[in-house]
């Protein structure tokens, strides 16, 4: 029989769980909607012994307000304390780490921050295969395409219903000037994202470098027509004045 003062402190850690998470979603929400607000209640429940549960909460709230540095340098400690308690967190914690580092442009930090996440074995399935997908893009930041390459492929394999995985691996194949690969990677991603300016204007890019320059038309037009205004509709525009003007339009 096992004793009743382990049951009950298994009981109570289950208890203190469950408050925890309660609270971190109502931190979380606090971040989104107010995040000023939600700053000094992550603060205030850090101090108050929140553990790395209130470290996330207060680099969401840092993210929120595109405070890119505070918000990967909490991220990375909510990371580093989930690891000494073991907890599965870990592993995403270092992945909004890696990607409050890309986007504060600190790519070299950014990649350890994705080495980190995909050391760990708890991170499994499609999530493994989007922290591959994150580490592409900032590999491809550090000029290293064929690493890039390798997590590109683990990213489409593990996570084949992300249109962003099969589009960033069609545009890698065409600055590599794998064409077949590159036409049936985007294929993939108008499949999931028909409307996609992105991918449509990558399509446009694929198709002239294939010879083809009425399909690049057409799907630059596309672009053009599902997202106007947007920086992709903006870039096959300046794609089709090229072509009209008989000039290659540069990938």
């Amino acid at each position: 029989m096992i004793p009743i003062l382990i049951l009950l402190a298994a009981q109570a850690a289950t208890d203190t769980r469950s408050i925890n998470e309660a609270h971190a979603a109502e931190c979380a929400k606090q971040a989104e909607e107010k995040p000023e607000q939600g700053v000094e209640l992550a603060n205030q429940w850090r101090l108050a012994g929140g553990g790395f549960l209130a470290r996330q909460c207060l680099g969401l709230a840092y993210a929120a307000q595109q405070r890119w540095q505070p918000a990967a340098v909490s991220f990375e400690q909510a990371a580093r304390e989930a690891e000494v308690e073991l907890d599965p967190l870990s592993p995403t914690l270092w992945v909004q780490a890696g990607n409050a580092r890309l986007a504060a442009n600190d790519v070299p930090a950014a990649r350890k921050a994705f080495d980190s996440a995909l050391a760990s074995p708890l991170l499994t399935g499609s999530v493994r295969g989007e922290a591959h997908l994150d580490r592409a893009r900032a590999l491809v930041a550090l000029n290293d395409p064929k690493a890039a390459r390798v997590d590109l492929d683990q990213a489409v394999k593990l996570a084949p219903e992300d249109p962003l995985a099969w589009l960033l691996s069609a545009t890698l194949a065409r600055r590599q000037n794998d064409l077949d690969r590159a036409s049936k990677d985007i294929a993939e991603a108008a499949k999931r994202s028909p409307d996609d300016a992105s991918v449509a204007l990558e399509a446009g890019n694929i198709a002239m470098l294939s010879g083809s320059p009425e399909a690049a038309r057409v799907a630059w037009q596309g672009a053009i027509t599902n997202q106007p205004g947007s920086p992709a509709a903006k870039a096959a525009q300046a794609a089709l004045d090229q072509l009209n003007a008989g000039t290659k339009p540069e990938g």
